[in-house]
């Protein structure tokens, strides 16, 4: 595809960020939001399927737990060279290659979604939907690119929010369709998603551009991999997405497991906590603009420990009603702190460029290419998060039959990242050593 190519881009300039970026940047936001809306409704498609694998499946809880936590590995291991494959490809011809191939795991698992089939075919075609979860990092590092830093936040987490909400829409799906035709159903949720995702791609092809200033720079991805905010970052990922695609996979299973809902009750409860954290990103990111990305993140930490609490509390009295408060509590904060870490991530870099004497264009040209590479690594490392909570689960039900000591674990990392937050981010300490009155605490 040769597709569109801008051959100039400046969004840092006031005037032509007025007159010609703004509109071309958010017409590309838009259609990026949709594909990566389809991308995680397929990566999170498993969530679903596994509400629909009764006894007559021969899957056990466990088995069901390593089955969506395999889509969840294969997911957070894409986004490394997804993130690379826009500079190589270009923006807008990528999106359009990566989302005709979440057709692949979506015929898969409409061919092999019957009883009888057997567990390694299962386990093959939950691994084909993890290419759904490098749609993320791809759109995110193209996003990045058109938005000047002081609009990072909004961008970024409206283009990661709209995107997460793919989860909640995947598991209404599953929902209405087990509420009308039955848990014996499942292609019908399979069969709607085609056309979808055909209609993804034609508009990402025609609406959509590439950007020729973003060309593929290995020495940014080596910068990036030396550079030890990267990987504390990766750490408060781990905190916050992981948290988000972790609980978005196992919320219908413990649900079943631990409360003994069936699959019509599990499913009605599933999607809430996914939408009302998908809603919530971009008011982290904006919140994150308006105060500073490390004191929101944070103070978010400080919240999920405490909500992290109300679940162990509601696990160990077997309170549903309390469970439910307290989980979809972390999934409100969860995607609040999606936004606010996401926002930190390019403000980072540029104060980093700022200490070293850049200025201007040059500062912000340096903080893009670096944040740019920075955030495939990042957003991999957070989305095996979501494998380590998928794995935790297991392990628990398995030696005691419900979530608690899975939830002890969870509270602990919290507040692991929060400690990790102030030391690194906010103390004086923090002040950037070449520049001590520029502080991280302002990203």
């Amino acid at each position: 595809m040769a597709g569109r190519w801008i051959e100039h881009w400046d969004p840092e300039d006031e005037t032509f960020w007025r007159e010609t970026g703004e509109r071309t940047a958010r017409r590309n936001l838009w259609f990026s939001v949709l594909c990566e809306h389809i991308g995680f409704s397929i990566w999170t498609l498993w969530s679903v399927m596994v509400l629909f694998m009764g006894p007559e499946y021969g899957v056990d809880p466990a088995g069901k737990f390593f089955l969506i936590s395999t889509a969840t590995l294969v997911g957070a291991v894409v986004r490394v060279p997804y993130t690379f494959a826009v500079a190589r490809f270009g923006g807008r011809n990528w999106t359009v290659f990566s989302a005709l191939t979440l057709l692949v795991p979506t015929v898969a698992a409409l061919l092999v979604m019957e009883p009888g089939t057997s567990y390694t075919t299962f386990l093959a075609v939950s691994a084909l939907t993890g290419i759904g979860g490098g749609n993320f990092a791809s759109s995110m590092t193209n996003i990045n690119a058109f938005f000047p830093l002081r609009r990072k936040g909004w961008a970024l987490g409206l283009n990661a929010g709209g995107g997460n909400i793919g989860v909640p829409v995947v598991q209404l799906a599953g929902l209405l369709v087990i509420g009308t035709a039955g848990a014996s159903h499942p292609r019908i949720v399979l069969a709607a998603y085609l056309p979808l995702i055909l209609l993804a791609a034609g508009c990402a092809a025609l609406f959509m551009d590439n950007l020729a200033p973003v060309r593929n720079d290995t020495g940014a991805a080596k910068e990036a991999v030396r550079d030890r905010h990267t990987w504390i970052m990766a750490v408060l990922y781990v905190g916050t997405f992981g948290s988000f695609i972790g609980y978005s996979f196992a919320f219908g299973l413990v649900l079943q497991t631990q409360f003994g809902r069936t699959p019509l009750q599990a499913a009605s409860l599933t999607f809430i906590g996914p939408l009302l954290g998908s809603l919530i990103r971009p008011a982290g990111g904006w919140l994150a603009d308006r105060y500073g990305g490390a004191r929101i993140t944070l103070v978010n930490f400080a919240a999920m420990a405490a909500a992290t609490g109300v679940v162990v509390y509601a696990s160990r009295s077997a309170s549903l009603s309390v469970f439910l408060v307290g989980f979809t509590a972390l999934f409100v904060l969860s995607g609040l702190g999606n936004g606010s870490t996401y926002k930190m991530i390019p403000g980072i870099f540029h104060t980093q460029a700022v200490a070293r004497g850049l200025r201007g264009e040059e500062a912000a040209a340096r903080g893009r290419r670096i944040s740019g590479a920075a955030m495939g690594l990042i957003g991999a490392v957070g989305a095996l998060g979501g494998l380590a909570i998928n794995l935790a689960f297991r392990q628990s039900f398995q030696t005691s039959g419900t979530g608690t000591a899975a939830f002890w674990s969870f509270l602990a990392f919290y507040a692991v990242c929060s400690v990790l937050t102030w030391a690194v981010y906010l103390r004086r300490a923090a002040a950037v050593p070449a520049k001590p009155q520029l502080s991280y605490a302002e990203v």
